[in-house]
């Protein structure tokens, strides 16, 4: 600041000079003119680079979901309002993709890697990489399994997401009040997404007592992880698995009184064999995302609740995470004991999930700017 206004009384002082006249004059205010300006932009140079212009690498799993579009402009946006540069890939669900576009983030020479793996197995050997050039690496919202690279993980608290699918299908059936004769069908995520195991865990935790007391019974059978795991969490594959569910144990006009959903994607699926088989009246059916489809199944009467997880927030935090290690300082963090990744126990910032129907979504989804109502029409 000092150089500016020393500069700045220099080029007064000559200027006055010039209008007198004189060649030697108009060299020398040429000269300072030229030397200022440089000045000036070293100076606003070192305003713009506060963050030294580190790069910080952002690889997205894929864009097939709308969910992971917002959650890496959201980052993105976000880190470069904080100074940094920021490469962003996505990777088309591909494994092999993915590790090619985090070897080049490491090679190009990023400070520190945002991670939301397409499978949390996949990037063990890569991450070594990261580990040996000592860049940081956050897990984004899916925790990555095997590495003692992983030095944080941003995600929401997938467990209570569960939980709040289970205690809504709990309250929509009056379970708790003894109520029962239900029939309910269960779907939820990849098996290589850890985050499918907590939301199973949540949901089941708070329904299997309803099921081991015969309130609720699945016809199907189908009611271990294993075989309601919807692979790369695809709308088609649940879809078709609903319509072999509704062909073998609904056909004959049993009544489907819930789905429980993990997400909207899978929900989106089963929505989709319930129309195309004409089942009415539509069952409870739980998702997560709040995707804009999804929203209006909401709206048309086909979905009853999504989980509301506001990238917003989840993309904030994780830049607050990777300002703080790119500045030297530790990671905010709120739970230090859940996430063990089978090598470590991953210190992680967990945002709070809400849920959305059609008695809240205006407040959550458009008062707040998530959506635009006419996103929703």
């Amino acid at each position: 600041m000092c150089i500016c206004i020393h500069e700045t009384n220099i080029m007064r002082k000559n200027i006055s000079h010039y209008l007198m006249g004189g060649k030697e004059m108009k060299k020398r205010l040429l000269s300072v003119l030229l030397a200022s300006g440089m000045v000036a932009t070293t100076l606003v140079g070192c305003s713009i680079g506060g963050s030294g212009n580190k790069k910080v690498g952002v690889a997205m799993p894929t864009k097939d979901l709308q969910r992971w579009n917002q959650d890496g402009a959201n980052m993105e946006k976000l880190l470069k309002e904080a100074g940094y540069d920021v490469d962003l890939q996505y990777a088309s669900n591909d494994i092999n993709t993915q590790v090619t576009q985090i070897e080049n983030m490491i090679s190009s020479g990023c400070d520190v890697l945002v991670i939301a793996s397409i499978d949390g197995d996949s990037l063990g050997t890569v991450l070594e990489q990261a580990k040996q050039k000592k860049i940081p690496v956050i897990a984004y919202d899916r925790l990555i399994m095997n590495s003692d690279a992983v030095t944080y993980y941003a995600t929401f608290d997938n467990y209570m997401v569960g939980t709040k699918q289970g205690q809504y299908i709990e309250e929509q059936l009056g379970l708790k009040e003894g109520k029962g004769g239900y029939n309910m069908e269960i779907f939820t995520g990849d098996p290589g997404d850890n985050n499918a195991r907590f939301f199973y865990g949540g949901a089941m935790d708070v329904l299997n007592p309803y099921i081991e007391a015969g309130q609720i019974t699945v016809p199907s059978g189908q009611i271990d992880f294993d075989t309601v795991a919807t692979a790369n969490w695809a709308s088609d594959a649940a879809q078709a698995r609903m319509e072999a569910i509704i062909s073998s144990n609904y056909a004959d006009g049993t009544k489907l009184d819930a789905v429980l959903c993990s997400n909207d994607s899978t929900a989106f699926g089963v929505t989709n064999a319930l129309v195309a088989n004409n089942i009415s009246p539509y069952p409870i059916i739980t998702g997560q995302d709040c995707d804009i489809a999804n929203v209006k199944n909401m709206l048309d009467g086909k979905q009853s609740m999504s989980i509301f997880k506001d990238t917003r927030t989840l993309a904030q935090k994780t830049v607050e995470m990777v300002d703080a290690i790119l500045k030297g300082g530790t990671a905010p963090t709120n739970d230090t004991s859940t996430y063990n990744n089978g090598v470590k126990t991953v210190p992680s910032y967990l945002c709070e999930p809400v849920f959305a129907d059609v008695n809240n979504y205006k407040e959550l989804l458009i008062d707040s700017g998530y959506y635009t109502a006419d996103q929703l029409q």
